[in-house]
């Protein structure tokens, strides 16, 4: 299972997003243009050195990404979703999709996915944190699919 992060914005949500995926052993997909710069110490201050225990792959925008992925499905986590993350069955190859802070994805990329599910909240707030996002979505996916770690 991998998580993709599209044009991610806040170094430190990469950062722990990279921390996440080194605890739970998930690869990270990002998918420039960032909005920072990569060699940011703040990537690394957050991700410590579990940076090291994490498969990372940058890619020069979606198209190369995409082209990368072959079969696997590409699963968005969007607010603007109707199926409910807790309610579709994850298989072990999926690609978990979050868009950047600021304004998810665009309409192509949603069009491109095989899901777009939302994770459960409260009416009266707008969206969660990044990294708290990743964080329950691929929890469940590898609760699912029976591939969390011992």
């Amino acid at each position: 299972m991998r998580i993709a992060l599209f044009e991610p914005e806040i170094a430190g949500n990469v950062g722990a997003v990279l921390r996440l995926g080194a605890c739970l052993g998930a690869a990270v997909d990002l998918i420039e243009p960032m909005g920072f710069a990569w060699d940011d110490r703040r990537v690394r201050r957050t991700a410590m050195d579990y940076i090291d225990h994490v498969e990372i792959v940058r890619h020069t925008g979606f198209d190369a990404f995409r082209a990368t992925i072959g079969a696997q499905r590409l699963v968005l986590f969007t607010t603007k979703g109707r199926q409910s993350a807790y309610d579709f069955g994850f298989m072990a190859d999926d690609i978990l999709l979050f868009g950047k802070e600021s304004a998810g994805v665009p309409l192509a990329v949603v069009e491109a996915c095989d899901a777009r599910l939302r994770l459960p909240m409260r009416p009266q707030v707008r969206s969660m944190n990044l990294a708290t996002s990743a964080a329950l979505a691929l929890g469940e996916a590898l609760r699912q699919t029976g591939s969390l770690p011992g």
